[in-house]
């Protein structure tokens, strides 16, 4: 028995159901103790490689999509901010918008919340099935100028292109050369209506010539992020998101 069961387990992984095979003799106890049917005991087999391979997929998605940090939109603080209502966080988590393939510029001063709205964003889609790469503007233009040459930028920037999102966090914070200007837009080009992009910036749109320079990318560049999009802006509140969320080192004073 314990033969047949060994050669039925290789089998398994022959056929690609790994984690069956390792599960295997367990699940075989499991269905003679409950006297399982036929039907029954291959619905637990497909079930559990199912489960597994979802759980696989899932961790391998989290991975590749390089989050700073890992929080959820349920842990962002609605009350004391002035960035998104209620009703509005609750329809960009519908992700309709991802799935439609519309960008998301999620617009003002730093310590509002935005990357937090980002990620948490990317973190919906990844569980939702779909491949997101987070990456920082200053991160990304450091990828596009060493692909040529390598292998670590060719990697990442091959998954980036094919992801269903792509979030670029801290957009224009600093000017481009002409070379940059060029590799972002092209990037730019590719991912047009084959992915959806979510920005951050502390700048608004007409404010990005000044730093990209050439005024004709700028406005190819702008041309296809707002064909589809959706601009949320966001405005200072007396103490940033960052702020009010602060750890402190001292204790609080008795």
């Amino acid at each position: 028995m314990n033969k047949t069961v060994n050669e039925l387990q290789n089998q398994f992984r022959q056929l690609r159901l790994a984690e069956t095979a390792e599960e295997l003799p367990r699940l075989l106890r499991e269905a003679e103790k409950a006297s399982w049917t036929y039907l029954e005991f291959l619905e637990s087999i497909t079930r559990y490689e199912l489960v597994k391979r979802e759980a696989k997929s899932l961790e391998k998605r989290m991975k590749w999509a390089r989050f700073p940090f890992v929080k959820s939109l349920e842990e962002f603080e609605l009350e004391g901010q002035n960035v998104l209502t209620a009703r509005q966080l609750n329809q960009l988590r519908e992700l309709n918008w991802l799935e439609q393939q519309y960008n998301l510029i999620l617009l003002g001063p730093p310590g509002i919340g935005k990357t937090f709205i980002a990620v948490g964003l990317g973190l919906e889609a990844v569980q939702r099935g779909f491949h997101v790469y987070f990456v920082t503007m200053g991160e990304l233009i450091q990828l596009l100028k060493t692909e040529e040459y390598l292998n670590k930028s060719k990697v990442q920037l091959k998954r980036l292109r094919s992801a269903d999102l792509v979030i670029i966090d801290d957009m224009m914070y600093m000017a481009m050369d002409q070379r940059e200007a060029n590799l972002f837009f092209h990037l730019i080009n590719h991912l047009y209506e084959r992915s959806s992009i979510v920005l951050t910036s502390n700048k608004s749109p007409d404010e990005w010539g000044n730093l990209i320079g050439d005024q004709g990318i700028t406005t190819a560049i702008l041309d296809r992020l707002l064909h589809r999009v959706e601009v949320i802006y966001g405005k200072e509140d007396e103490e940033s998101h960052r702020m009010k969320n602060r750890k402190s080192i001292f204790s609080a004073k008795v």
